[in-house]
């Protein structure tokens, strides 16, 4: 049963959700190439926004990992993460969610493009959650959300709108504003943009 949704004002596509934007190189206010690109045949993905606001301290791994073009995280000695122990997750109460700083760090890895890297902290926490409650429903949509934009860098176009369909289908489960995210918002932008990628998530503090 899908949860009744407030409606959507012109104010909150604004403010909680921002397209990824495929955009010619720039350059910043230093004088530095900047690159917001989806293309297929770039190296690795792009931030959209670089400054878009960041909720974790946490600093961001040295690449970010696409199957098949760069090393693996764990498994390959070069590997941003090879030989790190996987920490066991903290799960807190979804009110708690701005002291999650394991959640938080997932959508820092989400609105950056380390999809892959989104996946392994978020998959932890709804590990943790319980795959059948409503916060391991949320994290499970936040994955598929990540899955797909990174399968839409790769070209993969029908993994991208099958991983799509089955976030929103999981989102609509959800409250109206959960763990920070305007989920009204989100479901929105993705309706309108069901072929992706996702957009960048901001937080309600």
């Amino acid at each position: 049963m899908q949860a009744h949704r407030r409606p959507v004002t012109e104010d909150d596509r604004r403010v909680a959700v921002a397209p990824f934007r495929e955009a010619k190189p720039g350059r910043e206010a230093g004088g530095s190439l900047i690159r917001w690109s989806m293309r297929i045949d770039a190296i690795e993905p792009q931030p959209p926004d670089p400054s878009w606001p960041r909720y974790s301290h946490r600093p961001f791994p040295s690449y970010r990992f696409i199957p098949g073009r760069s090393p693996h995280p764990r498994r390959d000695p070069r590997g941003h993460s090879y030989g790190q122990t996987e920490a066991k997750p903290v799960l807190l109460l979804p009110e708690q969610w701005q002291r999650a700083d394991e959640y938080l760090y997932g959508i820092d890895l989400y609105n950056y493009a380390y999809w892959w890297e989104c996946h392994e902290v978020l998959e932890g926490l709804w590990h943790a959650a319980g795959h059948k409650t409503e916060q391991g429903n949320f994290f499970r949509a936040l994955i598929q959300l990540a899955a797909a934009n990174l399968k839409c860098f790769v070209g993969q176009r029908q993994a991208t709108d099958n991983l799509l369909r089955r976030g929103l289908a999981r989102l609509e489960q959800v409250p109206d504003l959960y763990m920070g995210v305007d989920v009204v918002s989100l479901i929105h932008y993705l309706r309108q943009h069901g072929h992706g990628p996702a957009p960048l998530i901001r937080m309600n503090r």
